[in-house]
């Protein structure tokens, strides 16, 4: 039984999100369905990341185990045939059997995306959350410093999670203008909490808007509680863009 491991893209506009769901449309769920197709057999596909319905993927990584002798290559030509216009297998690698696209995992890297702008953006619709305002960026920067190192991000969990370990390590926090009202917030981290990305973006936001100082923020981390954060920015403007190993 081989170990194959794949490097995904999807747009995740019309997905509710990566982990099967019934009656529903899933990332997991379409792919399971063609690998099967291809394989000759059914299998599990494990996602490093469950990602949220609406939100994309430049770079996500799985892996599912398969009799199949076909190369790798023969794979990746057969599974983009056969998969639908808003995904795409960007690599297929046969990897060792103790290789686990999740716990294997050392890092991952999220972007998101935000338009400021006075007018939205047809194309971009999907892709970005647009703000029609100025946004303070150093104060966001100088938020971005307070995140990162090892901390108890129980502020930017999404409410109900049950996550026994609250504490993760952010290794990169930035805020780029890539060019004029295209703002790109980059978080790295051993790991992340459920909606934590989302939440902190959320809440840099409103310290762009001036409603929170960067002060007001460190309290808001120390505070260890959800509600002390600002609401969870839309899901359309974030992408997984790495997972690291």
């Amino acid at each position: 039984m081989r170990n194959l491991k794949l490097l995904i893209e999807y747009d995740g506009t019309h997905f509710h999100g990566w982990q099967v769901q019934p009656e529903l449309r899933t990332v997991q769920g379409v792919m399971q369905e063609v690998i099967a197709r291809v394989v000759g057999h059914q299998v599990r596909l494990i996602g490093a990341s469950r990602t949220d319905r609406g939100v994309h993927a430049l770079g996500q990584v799985a892996n599912f185990r398969a009799t199949s002798t076909l190369p790798p290559s023969t794979l990746q030509r057969a599974f983009n045939a056969l998969l639908p216009g808003d995904v795409v297998v960007k690599a297929v690698e046969e990897v060792p059997p103790r290789f686990h696209a999740r716990f294997s995992a050392t890092g991952k890297v999220y972007e998101y995306r935000l338009l400021l702008s006075p007018w939205p953006s047809a194309i971009l619709r999907h892709f970005c959350w647009h703000l029609p305002e100025h946004l303070d960026l150093d104060a966001m920067r100088e938020c971005c410093k307070l995140l990162l190192g090892v901390h108890d991000f129980s502020s930017f969990q999404l409410s109900g999670s049950d996550t026994r370990h609250p504490f993760r390590e952010v290794r990169r926090a930035e805020v780029l203008e890539r060019s004029p009202g295209h703002v790109v917030v980059t978080l790295e981290a051993n790991a992340f909490l459920r909606g934590m990305v989302r939440s902190i973006v959320g809440t840099l936001v409103d310290v762009g808007r001036g409603r929170i100082s960067p002060e007001g923020f460190r309290e808001i981390m120390e505070a260890r509680d959800r509600s002390r954060a600002s609401p969870t920015a839309p899901p359309h403007g974030l992408f997984l863009l790495e997972v690291k190993y």
